[in-house]
């Protein structure tokens, strides 16, 4: 899986290398235009994905009464079910391969953001490996350029490209990890404010998006749970790695919510099938014109034809 990763973050790696190159080194503004441009990028597969999503409401009244006639034939039933999906030129799979394709784009930029020493830096990998495993080894390359900085470590090769790239967003260091504390009086840090944004940030684009499928979709089932629970997740797990990884969840959610949201606004069910029933419309406008027209014609040959007789 790394390996797959590693080809398709070769170009990326370069993107951002650039982006940090334009903006002087500066680690959160190339992250943040990145990821600005990565979605960017996605929105065709975000429209694909919810365009297959409204053809699946489309045709869910028939596949109902399909469950109904042949519920207790599962077989008769699916053959039922690919025959209408083939006569209505619905794909079964297709909003599958869109999320897959944004899945795998994802995990693999998330690969990016935590190696930086790879791709911006072009440090050596075996010079890596040995730097992480000077520190217990599966560590992450921000948490290796703390213990450098932190002087855990001595790595002449790497403290050497350090200056290259500026990890301060505001005061906070993005290569540093959170050390929770239930003695937040006492133990707080700076860094604790990158998962908390990441968490607030998740929350309030799962709200928004929460709202925006109630407004198509009144009877669409309640995710309430689901809306906080993946935030909280992502909360906790954001206590356990550098700050770059959860300001990037962060740029992530903020971006990629408000894109899905407009995705949603411009290509909502009600929406969709409105403008599919308006070229149905017009295709039989266009089809009973061409009748008449062709009737029309007719009668002037045969009245043609009479006046000759």
């Amino acid at each position: 899986m790394q390996t797959i990763f590693n080809i398709i973050n070769i170009p990326l790696g370069w993107v951002l290398e650039n982006l940090a190159g334009l903006f002087g080194g500066n680690f959160a503004a190339s992250v943040f235009f990145f990821t600005l441009l990565a979605n960017i990028v996605l929105i065709p597969l975000s429209i694909k994905s919810q365009k297959s999503s409204v053809q699946q409401t489309r045709i869910k009244p028939k596949l109902d009464d399909l469950k109904k006639r042949y519920g207790d034939d599962k077989q008769k039933y699916s053959e039922a079910m690919q025959k209408l999906y083939q006569e209505e030129g619905v794909s079964m799979s297709g909003g599958c391969l869109p999320m897959i394709l944004r899945l795998v784009l994802m995990m693999s930029i998330y690969w990016l953001i935590m190696s930086p020493l790879t791709y911006l830096m072009h440090i050596d990998k075996s010079v890596i490996t040995e730097a992480a495993n000077q520190l217990s080894g599966n560590k992450s390359e921000l948490q290796i350029i703390e213990a450098i900085r932190n002087g855990e470590i001595n790595f002449p090769e790497i403290s050497s490209k350090l200056n290259s790239i500026d990890f301060n967003l505001f005061g906070i260091d993005l290569t540093e990890s959170p050390k929770f504390s239930f003695d937040i009086f006492h133990d707080a840090q700076l860094i604790w404010i990158m998962p908390v944004i990441a968490f607030l940030a998740q929350m309030l684009t799962s709200a928004l998006s929460l709202m925006m499928q109630k407004k198509i979709n009144p009877d669409a089932p309640n995710m309430m749970g689901m809306m906080l629970t993946m935030p909280l997740i992502s909360l906790i797990i954001g206590f356990t790695l550098p700050g770059g990884v959860t300001f990037y969840w962060t740029c992530s959610s903020l971006i990629g919510g408000i894109i899905q949201i407009g995705v949603q606004q411009f290509y909502g069910p009600h929406k969709m099938l409105s403008r599919q029933r308006l070229k149905e419309l017009n295709k039989e406008c266009d089809f009973e014109e061409i009748q008449l027209k062709k009737a029309a014609s007719a009668d002037a040959s045969d009245q043609s034809v009479q006046a000759g007789k």
